[in-house]
């Protein structure tokens, strides 16, 4: 197979292959059973030969960080755009935690890989800063919402204690706990959200 694409309007360009690799792949993750994935088969996908992906990334492993970071970065971009929707702080600091949920709901196969072994275990250069990004941008609505400077373990805690709700809630949602609530689900969801409040100060 020829390292050039089989659509002669072409889907890549020989500077974006990697972006294109990894945008084919998040589409490849979220279809594939369990969310596996195959490096060849993606490079089938995208109409370039197994070793033209295989100079992107060195396994699947490699592959499957770079997907992992590039779902970091867009739930941040998620979670930014929905605080920057309204200029109340405590509304956006909410909106923004829809988002997170939504994000899952709409990616589960890339919001499980997120949060799996290859963020808990060694993780790339790429995808640690990524996700520290994400965690990042949550002290930093925490510190706007609160008044407490983001580089304390208050801010630290408060931003632990919101992510522990929507990250929670978000695998309760893809593990089917909700699902006996049919159609009032996302109703609840909102309920939920909806409770969170600045905590008072740490003592």
């Amino acid at each position: 197979m020829a390292d050039s694409p089989l659509n002669p309007s072409g889907s890549y360009h020989h500077g974006n292959l990697r972006s294109t690799l990894v945008e084919q792949g998040l589409v490849l993750l979220e279809s594939s059973q369990q969310g596996e994935l195959s490096l060849r088969e993606l490079a089938r996908r995208v109409g370039v030969s197994a070793n033209a992906a295989y100079r992107h990334f060195a396994n699947k492993e490699a592959l499957l960080a770079a997907l992992a970071a590039e779902g970091f970065r867009r739930l941040n971009a998620a979670q930014v755009g929905a605080a920057l929707a309204t200029p109340d702080l405590l509304k956006g600091f909410r909106e923004s935690g829809r988002a997170y949920v939504r994000f899952a709901q709409d990616n589960p196969a890339l919001f499980r890989l997120m949060f799996g072994r290859l963020t808990s275990g060694n993780p790339t250069e790429e995808l640690s800063e990524a996700s520290q990004a994400s965690f990042q941008t949550l002290q930093t609505a925490v510190s706007a919402l609160t008044g407490v400077p983001v580089e304390t373990q208050q801010t630290t805690v408060i931003a632990m204690v919101a992510w522990s709700l929507v990250h929670g809630l978000s695998h309760l949602i893809l593990d089917g706990q909700l699902d006996h609530h049919g159609d009032k689900a996302d109703e609840l969801i909102d309920q939920i959200i909806s409770t969170v409040q600045p905590p008072p100060p740490l003592k």
